[in-house]
């Protein structure tokens, strides 16, 4: 990977088609990775993937990222190797505990952090080749077991998706990036990259070795006032979830209470208007080119290594998608 990178990501609720047209708009772009979420009750990852993976020339393709507690690390194994078979740039794999399981029917982990350290064992194992190795405390797999199906040629690197600092020390240990979802505020940072350490000094790894992805809800657009204003009635959706995470953020109780009041109620609108400018560029890509690119290189500046733009890109996601293209992109690339 290079120093710095730049993704976008995509929520999997679209049609076969749409999914094709957004993967070859895409691939007009220098974007270095191209990620989908894994969200309950949305589409799962790889259907998504697989269909835009033959579309893309350049940028790795994964799911950003997949709880191994929703689908089982065989599966996670299976279909990561079909996908590098179509993905012309390389693949990367999206770990997760997953959020809201319990209400989808999902279990929650008794047993988080050793369920993913045993998940990365296993899809390892099955996408080198080897027999499974795992001491069976989460997963029970058969030392048996190995993948009836081509690997692919390259190691698959492998993200966590946390904000805790247990799951970034385990990522330090075993992983290639940690990413943080929904969250833009610089500050964060140097928190993860020292859990991030400590995982590598215990791995007996290099300093340096395993990178810290951020990213957020994207609304960029000409005007953009509108931008922040359509930006703040989508955070307002999962900043009560993940404000309490960031103890750099010092967001009030009792505004999270009122905004999620709001957002059960339906009143989007009216959840999105208690949220200020300062509070959304915490948590949001939000306003005009501009707006972005400083939002970016601030994050850069962290140390931040990847910065990834989500849904849903623009007020119409096709003008942000061309505005991230032509002109964040490149004005980024250049400062780098």
């Amino acid at each position: 990977m290079s120093n710095k990178e730049i993704s976008i990501a995509f929520q999997t609720d679209k049609s076969p088609g749409e999914y094709i047209a957004l993967a070859r708009l895409v691939d007009r772009y220098d974007f270095d990775a191209v990620s989908v979420y894994c969200d309950a009750p949305f589409q799962p990852s790889y259907g998504p993937l697989l269909l835009m993976a033959p579309h893309i020339q350049r940028a790795r393709l994964g799911p950003a990222a997949v709880s191994p507690f929703r689908i089982h690390p065989l599966d996670i194994a299976a279909d990561t190797a079909l996908l590098a078979g179509l993905s012309k740039g390389g693949v990367y794999i999206g770990l997760a505990r997953g959020a809201w399981l319990a209400e989808h029917g999902i279990q929650e982990p008794a047993r988080p952090i050793q369920g993913i350290r045993e998940a990365i064992q296993i899809i390892r194992s099955l996408l080198s080749g080897t027999p499974v190795e795992t001491d069976g405390k989460v997963f029970q797999v058969s030392k048996l077991v190995r993948a009836p199906y081509p690997i692919p040629q390259a190691k698959v690197p492998i993200m966590i998706g946390t904000w805790g600092a247990r799951l970034a020390g385990l990522a330090g240990e075993l992983a290639e990036e940690v990413k943080v979802g929904g969250s833009t505020n610089p500050a964060l940072a140097p928190i993860l990259m020292e859990a991030i350490r400590q995982g590598e000094e215990r791995a007996k790894r290099s300093r340096g070795t395993v990178g810290l992805v951020m990213g957020a809800v994207t609304v960029v657009d000409e005007d953009a006032q509108l931008a922040r204003r359509a930006a703040k009635e989508q955070v307002a959706l999962y900043l009560p979830v993940v404000a309490g995470l960031d103890p750099t953020a010092g967001v009030e109780p009792e505004l999270l209470q009122r905004i999620q009041l709001e957002v059960q109620q339906g009143r989007r609108q009216q959840a999105g208007a208690l949220i200020s400018d300062r509070l959304l560029e915490t948590f949001a890509f939000a306003g005009d080119a501009d707006d972005l690119v400083r939002q970016a290189q601030s994050l850069f500046a962290a140390g931040v290594q990847r910065v990834e733009f989500g849904t849903p890109h623009g007020l119409d996601p096709v003008e942000g998608i061309n505005i991230l293209g032509q002109q964040v992109l490149p004005r980024l690339r250049e400062a780098f």
